[in-house]
């Protein structure tokens, strides 16, 4: 898979996972050093290659070979959990077909110390290298898992002792008013449609985002991080 961005790019180095750098022309030397500090070959282009290679000129001037991404599993998110001696906090996703928001969400919930995310198989974009520049690296330290069936995944939770707060626009409770504290899944639905009828079942609690502007909803990345900053928030302050 072609890698582009630096911090995606620099986070893979640390990583292993680089085979080969390819550089613009003229990029800056401070950053050049960096990447010749890993045991990795790098080739410098005209940034014009650089921009049909990777299809965009949103690059920043570096493109990198790296293995392809792999599908975490539910018990690694699981498993990461306990070896922290944390309570769970898990993200899941339910259609988020965008792979800019899907990549903010991954970030969004890596800085703001969760478990790991997961998609449905059928309803998610892919771990693509889109995914991977907008995550900003997080794609290195975050798993990110796939489950057959949501609703499942979210009853098999439950019986874990694990609390299911869904994200819908329409709900009484304020997320700003809610306890996420013990262990606890986030669900966010896709933009426009929201939480499907079964997962909105599935859910211990519905919560929304006070808005007060004529527009009433947010991206679904954005109250993605608004409800993993308040659930962050609540659990620091136990």
């Amino acid at each position: 898979m072609l890698l582009y961005g630096r911090n995606p790019v620099l986070e893979a180095l640390r990583d292993g996972r680089v085979t080969e750098v390819l550089v613009a022309r003229g990029v800056e030397e401070a950053f050049v050093r960096d990447l010749k500090g890993f045991d990795v070959r790098v080739r410098f282009a005209p940034r014009i290659e650089l921009d049909q290679i990777a299809g965009t000129t949103q690059h920043q001037g570096v493109i990198a070979e790296v293995e392809d991404l792999e599908w975490a599993t539910v018990d690694d998110i699981l498993d990461r959990a306990e070896a922290r001696g944390e309570d769970l906090l898990i993200v899941l996703l339910d259609g988020i077909t965008n792979p800019r928001n899907f990549g903010a969400i991954i970030r969004s919930a890596e800085v703001l110390g969760a478990h790991g995310v997961v998609v449905e198989e059928r309803r998610s974009a892919p771990l693509s290298p889109v995914v991977a520049k907008t995550a900003a690296g997080a794609t290195s330290y975050l798993p990110v898992a796939q489950t057959k069936n949501l609703p499942r995944l979210m009853e098999q939770l439950k019986q874990g002792g694990v609390w299911v707060y869904g994200a819908a626009g329409e709900a009484a409770q304020d997320v700003g008013s809610t306890d996420f504290s013990g262990k606890v899944a986030l669900v966010i639905g896709a933009e426009g449609e929201g939480l499907r009828r079964l997962v909105r079942e599935k859910c211990d609690a519905l919560v929304r985002i006070p808005t007060r502007g004529q527009v009433q909803s947010l991206n679904a990345s954005v109250a993605a991080g608004i409800l993993l900053y308040e659930a962050a928030r609540t659990r620091g302050a136990k």
